[in-house]
């Protein structure tokens, strides 16, 4: 632990994603740290972590997946509100909140069955189901234990509509475990009324590596923040002295050369250790993308570290489960706007109105995205994108007849076109697009059941000098697969390390507001409150 009269002569950030990025912000913001005392790693040659956004209208574009957002995200628009836009006008917050004011999220078509749109679709929850929900919700954490969702509802409950949006709209799947799924509910108890048209879920311009990331990697940029790219941190190493430790060392390779940085006094360093994204996999148009397991990268060097320290968690109840976390996802680059407009008039909504829509009859779970145009800085007039995924890896198409992961780009839009009483402009479509599978071992990793002391602390007992941020750090109350998750942890861990009488805001808790409890309460009845 730094003392809080002076900043750190140096800060070492492992990573080069949202929380690395959000915690260099917050050393110069409120650490008072020069910019180039600071240094980020990256195995990458680029930034982001999974806030990806990349391609082109020749190539095809690419997003990984995008996290939700919602008004609040108390961290996010904390940090964001000191980042200019690109064009400094404003601050990154005030666009996101200037830009959901004009475009405002109310999906006509939440669910897409038999071609046709299903409007605000009901729940159809049971009386037991909603008991079940109710009970989950008000179980101590150490009572649910490692469960899984599935051990808490019967098989009924997994056909509802009210699952097959929550599932779809947050990646649950009923092996997740319990607690994740007890947290969402409780995060996202104020958005359970209009959930069904998605009210009050926010989005960016652009996408979120245009929107986010650009402008934050500029801003540290403009503020002298050193990056490190295409460095692969495999190990650190740990001084051990009367029940304290510090990192004394950091040992990386950058184009296959290994070097060895010693840490000197009053350095810190603030690590993101595992990924949900490591691994992933592009196929193309005529290619199905891989499913692989690397030995390097942010999982292989948790292991590593993690090794003999307990402290540090257990990556392997995150990492050694790929068959429980992986999914795909897909972007379409559109040169004829034939299809979008079909989607259009299906849905009743415009781009980026809508939001994410699920057809429930796919046997792979489909679910796409039609956001607002253009999705990318610089993407052409003439050009649309789109995003799907599917949650559902081992059953054949309903068009296809082949699982999911077998497909190329051409077969997916194949199914797509299916559900989407399309097939008629099938040679059309396949013709004029550009679709780019991506194949995520880790996706859903965070998710995965876990017991106590899986996740470390932010701040690990004993340290000195080290902070653990990311998705896979305990932060009780808040919930991962958000940015929101990664940008507390690293206000968390920054204010640790210095010893700043400071406080991340406090996480919103929905659940002792007496209006969204009955909200909730009429909404899960599907009564109108």
């Amino acid at each position: 632990m730094i003392s809080a009269t002076h900043a750190p002569a140096k800060a070492h950030l492992i990573g080069g994603g949202i929380a690395s990025l959000a915690a260099a912000a917050i050393l110069i913001r409120d650490g008072d740290m020069l910019g180039s005392h600071i240094i980020i790693y990256e195995e990458k040659p680029n930034l982001g972590g999974s806030l990806d956004g990349c391609g082109s209208a020749e190539r095809g574009y690419v997003i990984r997946g995008g996290r939700m957002l919602e008004s609040k995200y108390l961290c996010t628009y904390d940090l964001f509100d000191s980042i200019p836009t690109l064009d400094k006008k404003r601050s990154v917050t005030e666009e996101i909140f200037e830009w959901n004011h004009v475009i405002r999220t109310a999906s006509h078509a939440r669910m897409v069955a038999a071609e046709q749109r299903i409007n605000a679709p009901e729940f159809e929850l049971s009386e037991r189901h909603i008991v079940a929900l109710e009970k989950l919700a008000i179980e101590p954490e150490c009572m649910l234990g490692a469960s899984s969702i599935a051990e808490h509802f019967d098989g009924a409950f997994f056909r509802t509509p009210f699952w097959l949006m929550w599932c779809t709209t947050f990646a649950f799947q009923p092996w997740h475990s319990a607690i994740e799924f007890k947290r969402y509910l409780l995060r996202f108890v104020h958005m359970v009324k209009g959930f069904n048209r998605l009210h009050g879920i926010m989005r960016t311009v652009y996408n979120q590596y245009d929107s986010l990331v650009l402008p934050l990697h500029t801003w540290l940029q403009e503020h002298g923040v050193v990056f490190e790219v295409g460095t692969e941190v495999v190990d650190l190493q740990f001084r051990d002295a009367e029940g304290r430790h510090s990192v004394s060392a950091i040992h990386c390779q950058k184009d296959g050369r290994p070097n060895t940085i010693t840490l000197g006094p009053d350095e810190i360093v603030i690590a993101t250790l595992g990924s949900m994204t490591e691994s992933s996999d592009f196929g193309s148009m005529d290619t199905a993308p891989v499913l692989r397991q690397q030995d390097h990268g942010a999982w292989a060097l948790w292991k590593r570290i993690a090794a003999g320290r307990p402290e540090l968690g257990r990556p392997g109840a995150f990492a050694d489960h790929v068959d429980e976390s992986k999914w795909i996802s897909f972007t379409v680059t559109l040169r004829d706007p034939m299809l979008f407009q079909f989607i259009r008039n299906l849905t009743g909504n415009t781009p980026g109105e809508g939001g994410l829509m699920t057809f429930p009859e796919s046997s792979w779970l489909l679910s796409i995205v039609l956001p607002h145009q253009p999705h990318f800085i610089g993407q052409p007039q003439d050009v649309q994108v789109l995003w799907g995924y599917g949650l559902n890896m081992s059953a054949p198409g309903n068009f296809v007849g082949k699982p999911m992961p077998e497909c190329n780009g051409s077969e997916i839009l194949i199914e797509l076109l299916g559900h989407l009483g399309a097939r008629k402009h099938q040679r059309r479509v396949l013709d004029s697009s550009i679709c780019l599978p991506c194949m995520m071992p880790y996706i859903t990793s965070q998710f995965l059941r876990r017991c106590k002391g899986d996740r470390p602390a932010i701040h690990p007992e004993g340290y000195d000098n080290f902070a653990i941020v990311g998705q896979f750090c305990e932060q009780p109350d808040d919930v991962v697969f958000t940015v929101e998750y990664s940008v507390r942890s690293a206000m968390s861990a920054v204010y640790a390390l210095l010893a700043l009488n400071m406080a991340p805001p406090a996480v919103y808790k929905g659940q002792y507001n007496v209006r969204h409890l009955y909200q909730a309460h009429q909404a899960l009845h599907d009564r109108i409150a």
